[in-house]
């Protein structure tokens, strides 16, 4: 099932931003601390693919991205989108 993100919204982390999706990504919290702990899950996977995402978090309707520091938002905004976008995964 693909995803819109509909609105973003700044954390008091500058390297975090809560992505708000136009449906349920997940039934309720599901984190990945780094790449390895997303093996098998495709979106997961997916966004961890570049190396600019260090951390993810999905909750229902939204899920938060922490970025590397040497990267920035509008990269990894550019990725996330076309992650949600392409997805073919059910939460």
């Amino acid at each position: 099932m693909p995803w819109t993100i509909t609105e973003y919204e700044t954390t008091p982390n500058p390297n975090a931003l809560k992505c708000w999706l136009d449906g349920p990504i997940s039934e309720g919290p599901l984190s990945f601390l780094n790449a390895e702990a997303a093996v098998g899950h495709p979106v997961g996977e997916a966004l961890f693919a570049t190396g600019k995402v260090n951390n993810i978090l999905f909750n229902g309707d939204w899920l938060t991205i922490c970025k590397v520091q040497s990267t920035t938002w509008p990269t990894v905004k550019k990725h996330v989108e076309k992650v949600l976008l392409n997805a073919e995964v059910n939460p």
